[in-house]
């Protein structure tokens, strides 16, 4: 099993709002956010925000199973991209939380380029991530923070992983 790295609550705040002064900084101008569900999810909500940019969702799967956490499982991307934005193209920015092989943003992107309402509308697409391990061959346009090993990134929302509604009923009851 991989070291794990334990993220807090503080630590992922401060980290995407790190993301967004690199992407600002940079002078790139997304007219969406694209994020890989589900780790992208909190990052483009955050992004969505301080850019004042709408948002459209790609479901992909990769790791599934107990005890694989540490393997990459294969991946399954969803049939549509959920958004509200009416015409889709420009320049995207597609997000993550992190890079751990690169294999699931190097798919996305192959899969962003040949979705349908997309095809031949795309300016530019980049790529803006949390964290990339040292083993991943992917190169994100923005990442706010580059590991030198590959440890299991536990974040703070993943608590939920191991826990059924039941616990939480038992730990709001009313006394």
């Amino acid at each position: 099993m991989a070291e794990k790295l334990f993220i807090s609550w503080d630590e992922y705040n401060s980290t995407v709002e790190k993301l967004a002064i690199q992407i600002d900084e940079s002078g790139y101008k997304p007219d969406i956010l694209i994020g890989v569900m589900r780790g992208g999810a909190i990052i483009i909500d955050v992004l969505s925000r301080v850019f004042k940019l709408k948002c459209a969702y790609l479901a992909v799967e990769s790791y599934s199973g107990k005890g694989i956490e540490d393997q990459q499982g294969e991946l399954v991307f969803s049939r549509e991209m959920s958004s509200t934005v009416q015409n889709m193209g420009g320049n995207l920015l597609l997000c993550d939380d992190l890079s751990d092989t690169g294999v699931t943003l190097n798919r996305s992107m192959e899969w962003i380029k040949q979705y349908p309402p997309l095809k031949g509308k795309i300016k530019s697409i980049k790529t803006a991530i949390l964290w990339k391990k040292a083993k991943s061959t992917f190169n994100p346009d923005f990442c706010a923070v580059k590991l030198k090993n590959d440890p299991w990134i536990v974040q703070p929302f993943e608590k939920y992983e191991e826990i059924r509604v039941d616990q939480l009923k038992e730990k709001h009851k009313k006394k």
